[in-house]
């Protein structure tokens, strides 16, 4: 069994899929949280001067997505044959475009370029949640196949950080989506993993 060792910010974001994944898959890994104003002097050892970084036997690798589909392969989450891989990738791909399309506002400092973007938001937003909303709903309550993957864990595990960019509940509206975050939030493995995570709001 490899060591795995998760480099990342003392926050859920991009590190929570990861550990979500690590935590279905029932594998001991070191999450490694560390304090921002450390981030200067962890940032040279990095790839690529970004985290999260997972150390595979000492081997560094970056790219949240890659990492989670490197894990979701070992643990069965990846699909059952090459289209539903390719489904699987896609709709992970639409989560992280809708989360950069609520990232954009959120992480803007100029204001009047801020309103503009968060207009944009306020339209695409919507319409990426209906359409994973009723993929959900044509799917058997999943995203792909009528069973659990990596993109439910993936969506669920991200959802605290895009409510918190919103500063609101972005699924209210959704119910099969509500659902969903519903049924990987009661998978065993998961739900022992988000009673004792450390508290963040992001």
């Amino acid at each position: 069994m490899p060591s795995y060792k998760l480099t990342y910010f003392p926050l859920k974001a991009l590190g929570e899929p990861i550990r979500f994944l690590f935590s279905y898959g029932g594998t001991e890994f070191v999450d490694d949280r560390f304090n921002r104003e450390d981030w200067p002097q962890i940032k040279p050892t990095t790839p690529f001067g970004q985290v999260p970084v997972l150390e595979v036997d000492g081997k560094k690798i970056a790219q949240s997505t890659a990492i989670s589909r490197y894990l979701a392969k070992q643990y069965g989450l990846a699909g059952k044959d090459d289209w539903e891989s390719l489904e699987i990738d896609s709709t992970v791909d639409t989560i992280h475009d809708l989360r950069l399309k609520i990232a954009a506002h959120h992480y803007e400092n100029n204001e009047a370029v801020k309103e503009e973007k968060l207009k944009v938001a306020k339209e695409l937003v919507p319409y990426y949640l209906e359409r994973l909303d009723a993929q959900v709903q044509k799917n058997g309550g999943y995203f792909v196949g009528g069973a659990l993957t990596w993109a439910d864990l993936t969506f669920v595990a991200l959802l605290d950080y895009l409510n918190y960019m919103s500063q609101e509940n972005i699924i209210e509206k959704y119910e099969n989506l509500k659902q969903l975050k519903q049924k990987v939030e009661e998978v065993p493995a998961i739900k022992s993993w988000i009673e004792k995570r450390p508290p963040s709001d992001l």
